[in-house]
């Protein structure tokens, strides 16, 4: 059995980009840990039946991948390049150090949302192995909406090597995709059922499956 921690910048990362991975962790006997780095709040402007819609979706999804723990740093969302660099460190590293994680999945480096780029930083920073020997694989993920949108260069571009048979588990990934009321539009909305199956298929059709979702290994202690 492994402990396996999904860092989402914002709820709803997780399972766009590692949903069926997360089902089939926990299919397997694993235990699997949710780090929600942003919030909404009435504070930064968002609606108050909008804040509490998001907690109780949170709730419920958190109830459906079976979470051993859900921990929520609230962050303000759009605005972590507004927090020193050291506070988003420091309270990842807490969450960190608390489940002792054998696995994390991570967002990708060079997303064109920069809250996704600040994170990535601030979590690399926390997976030093003289400190955290007990991280023994770091995956990155893809994000619908977030990794595509990046610009064309060679060093920003998601070239995956690893890919998770998901086939089992699509369905329920996207079920649990509907559940983030106003997150998914109809196609060609990059979040939509649609392009979700397209890219399932599109990396399963790499790795010689039906379904799958596509990483990039950055580290792994055999």
């Amino acid at each position: 059995m492994k402990k396996v921690l999904a860092v989402a910048v914002h709820s709803d990362d997780e399972t766009l980009g590692c949903g069926g991975a997360l089902l089939k962790h926990k299919n397997n006997g694993d235990d699997i840990y949710w780090l929600i780095i942003t919030s909404i709040d009435v504070e930064n402007g968002w609606e108050k039946d909008k804040v509490e819609s998001r907690r109780k979706e949170i709730d419920d999804i958190s109830k459906m991948y079976g979470f051993c723990a859900t921990h929520s740093l609230n962050f303000p969302t759009t605005r972590l390049d507004t927090i020193p660099m050291k506070d988003l460190i420091s309270e990842i590293l807490k969450i960190i150090q608390k489940i002792k994680p054998d696995i994390i999945y991570v967002p990708n480096r060079s997303d064109i949302h920069t809250d996704h780029q600040v994170a990535f930083k601030a979590i690399m920073s926390c997976t030093k192995v003289f400190r955290n020997s007990f991280i023994r694989k770091i995956l990155m993920y893809e994000c619908l909406s977030e990794t595509e949108f990046s610009p064309s260069l060679q060093t920003d571009v998601f070239v995956p090597n690893v890919f998770v048979d998901i086939t089992g588990f699509l369905e329920e990934k996207i079920r649990i995709m509907k559940m983030y009321r106003g997150e998914m539009e109809t196609f060609p909305f990059p979040r939509s059922e649609e392009n979700i199956r397209a890219l399932a298929m599109y990396r399963g059709a790499t790795a010689g499956v039906k379904a799958a979702e596509a990483f990039v290994l950055l580290k792994e202690v055999i």
